[in-house]
C-alpha cells in the first residue's frame, strides 16, 4: 500500500523505512530539507520539503492513491489538522495523528481519528513497571466505553480461578502471558503470581480491582 507520512523526526524516519522494508511505499513530509537526513542515504521513499497540510504538498505525494496517513510532527495541532484533511477531504480512513496531550487524544479518538498519545503511553509504561500491581491501560474504544487492562498478578490474586475474578469486578478476561507464553483464556484458569492478565473492563472502572 502507498502511506503518506508527515513529520520526518525519529518517530516519523523509522516508520517510513519500517514500511519500506515490509515492501511498501511511502511518501514522507517535512518542512525541513535537514530532516530527511534521519532517513539515511538508501532510502528508496519520496521526501517532499513542505507543510503536511498543504494540498498541493499532498498531492506531489500522493495523497490521491494513499491507502494511509500517519501525521507525527512535534505539533498536536498540525498533526491533527493533517488527519482531518486526510479524512474529511481524501476519505482516507487509516488516518493515525500523534498527540501529546491526552485530553485532546481522546476528543479526536471519540471522533474516529485513531490517536497515539506518546505522553500516556510513557506514563503507564513507567508505572507499569514502578508499580506492578498497578493496572495499566493498553487501549480504550472510540466511544470511551471499554477499555483492555493489563495487570500483573501477585500474591492477592494468584490462586484464584480467573472466572471468579471477573465475577467479583465486572471484567472480562480476554489473554494471561504466562513464562513468557501469551494465549487466549480459556475455562477454569486459575491466576499464577507472574501472570500478565489483559482484562476488558468498563472504561470508566480504569483499573482492575485486586
Amino acid at each position: 500500500m502507498h502511506v503518506v507520512i508527515v513529520g520526518c523526526g525519529r518517530v516519523g524516519s523509522s516508520l517510513a523505512n519500517d514500511l519500506l522494508r515490509e515492501g511498501h511505499t511511502v511518501a514522507i513530509i517535512d518542512r525541513r530539507a535537514e530532516a530527511f537526513a534521519r532517513l539515511g542515504s538508501d532510502f528508496g521513499g519520496q521526501s517532499i520539503v513542505g507543510i503536511g497540510f498543504d494540498r498541493d504538498v499532498l498531492g506531489e505525494a500522493g495523497i490521491d492513491r494513499a491507502d494511509a496517513v500517519a501525521a507525527v510532527t512535534s505539533g498536536d495541532n498540525s498533526n491533527i489538522l493533517v488527519a482531518r484533511v486526510a479524512r474529511e477531504t481524501y476519505n482516507i480512513e487509516r488516518v493515525v495523528a500523534r498527540i501529546y496531550d491526552p485530553r485532546r487524544a481522546a476528543i479526536y479518538q471519540r471522533l474516529g481519528i485513531a490517536t497515539v498519545a506518546t505522553v500516556s503511553w510513557t506514563t503507564t509504561q513507567v508505572l507499569r513497571r514502578l508499580l506492578p500491581d498497578h493496572g495499566a491501560i493498553e487501549w480504550t474504544d472510540p466511544t470511551a466505553s471499554v477499555s483492555l487492562v493489563e495487570r500483573v498478578v501477585d500474591a492477592a490474586m494468584a490462586g484464584r480461578n480467573y472466572r471468579d475474578i471477573e465475577e467479583a469486578d465486572g471484567s472480562r478476561l480476554v489473554a494471561v502471558t504466562r513464562f513468557g507464553a501469551t494465549s487466549l483464556a480459556t475455562p477454569g484458569l486459575v491466576a499464577q503470581v507472574g501472570d500478565v492478565a489483559y482484562l476488558a473492563v468498563a472504561a470508566a472502572q480504569g483499573q482492575v480491582a485486586k
